[in-house]
């Protein structure tokens, strides 16, 4: 795509006074900048060309209709001074910072209430600069909960492409209560070392396709959410029709995560194509007492791990709550989870698939996985009901009925409908 003829508009960030020194702050620039591109959000839209150089700023908004165009060599600084990144209200599916109570430092780049927003460009590069935040959170002297790099709120229609993220100051990229999102060749950076650093987080969003991905960072490569505990459960807006193929990454923690906090439902999980090496967890999902919600209709397929210390990861009782308010009587649903055609070199162990006491996790399906495991006790099973089939080693008890057809609808699940939901609407928005 030309997006030189989609936007009948362009100027450069150079007309608003920005200098690309890496020294001067720009934060007035691109605000005026974008205050200007508003005028021509109803004659087709238009784009703000970033041209190279080191551009550091401070948090500023996108408006809709609008394409942010990072050129080659051309590099958003994230601003090291606090001041420069403003507090935001918290998320009502989340009722306080996640990391501290009260507000949160708005992200890098934000929008909210948005329609038609496009990131994208010749590969240019994004960098957070998170190294003064991660050390902040080390030292326990944050006062607000650490921005993202980009956060995207009730916002339709967004294209996220061809651009290189790095150093984010917590979670990377965060569309939340979103609808039609598409992120595709993306890379996303962060040292191993760096606290919650994850890369792509759909929460409480629908539609939502990512694709073509090389992601390494300091947590979750992708993780999906939907609130967290009482306030997930009663703002009520869930993740599902999430589309991810041909994911390349590795990490501390997991490749594929959902939760923990799913408070508000995630379902019709469509993931393919995977590739995870020397990484701790390959797919994960994380819950406990009080969340509530459910996780259901996952299907997984075509994963390669090498070097990976548990290829298979459900937890229970993860904990980490919002406040001493939440109901431990909240019980997930965790149903309907299908991994099929896996294979992996290197594995120290198959599984850790640990359910909760009087709220088992059923219908886990394990299809056609072959694991070269180096632990004597490769699987570990409690509080879960499932089948399987071509599995080795041979999966664990719990698991261990065979798939026939009369558990097809419980284990051969395939959401097909999820890629026409993803694509159905998106030409439009492209």
């Amino acid at each position: 795509m030309n997006f030189k003829e989609v936007r009948p508009h362009s100027v450069s960030i150079t007309e608003f006074g920005a200098v690309g020194d890496g020294v001067t702050l720009n934060t007035k620039a691109f605000q005026n900048a974008i205050f200007y591109l508003n005028s021509f959000a109803d004659k087709g839209g238009a784009k703000l060309f970033v041209p190279a150089g080191r551009w550091l700023t401070g948090s500023f908004d996108l408006i809709s209709h609008l394409t942010l165009w990072l050129d080659n060599d051309a590099v958003i600084l994230g601003s090291t001074n606090s001041e420069d990144w403003p507090l935001v209200e918290p998320l009502p599916s989340y009722g306080r910072g996640r990391e501290l109570p009260g507000g949160r430092h708005k992200s890098l780049i934000y929008g909210r209430n948005l329609t038609d927003v496009v990131i994208t460009g010749n590969n240019g590069t994004v960098d957070g600069q998170g190294s003064i935040w991660w050390d902040k959170f080390r030292n326990k002297t944050l006062d607000y909960t650490r921005p993202h790099l980009v956060e995207l709120m009730n916002s339709t229609g967004v294209l996220i492409s061809n651009v290189t993220f790095l150093n984010s100051p917590f979670w990377t990229i965060h569309p939340v209560y979103c609808s039609h999102v598409r992120i595709h060749n993306v890379t996303v950076i962060a040292p191993h070392g760096s606290p919650n650093t994850d890369g792509i987080n759909p929460d409480s969003s629908d539609n939502v396709c990512i694709e073509d991905c090389y992601i390494s960072t300091g947590d979750d490569l992708i993780s999906i959410k939907s609130g967290w505990d009482g306030y997930g459960i009663a703002f009520g807006r869930p993740s599902r029709n999430i589309n991810i193929r041909g994911l390349i990454g590795k990490t501390t923690s997991a490749g594929i995560a959902i939760g923990s906090e799913m408070s508000g439902g995630v379902s019709e999980v469509h993931a393919e194509d995977i590739y995870i090496f020397d990484s701790h967890t390959a797919i994960r999902i994380k819950t406990s007492p009080g969340r509530g919600g459910y996780v259901r209709n996952v299907y997984v397929s075509n994963v390669i791990l090498a070097n990976v210390d548990i290829a298979i990861r459900f937890t229970g009782l993860y904990g980490e709550h919002p406040d001493d308010n939440y109901d431990p009587a909240a019980l997930p649903v965790i149903e309907r989870i299908t991994i099929k055609d896996v294979i992996g070199e290197k594995v120290k162990r198959a599984g850790l698939i640990q359910g909760i006491k009087d709220d088992t996790f059923v219908d886990i399906c394990l299809s056609n996985i072959t694991l070269n495991v180096t632990s004597k006790l490769p699987w570990n099973c409690s509080y879960v009901k499932g089948y399987s089939a071509l599995v080795s080693p041979e999966a664990c008890e719990p698991l261990n009925e065979r798939i026939s057809p009369e558990h097809c609808s419980d284990c051969c699940y395939l959401p097909n409908q999820i890629t026409s939901l993803v694509n159905q609407n998106w030409g439009a928005w492209v």
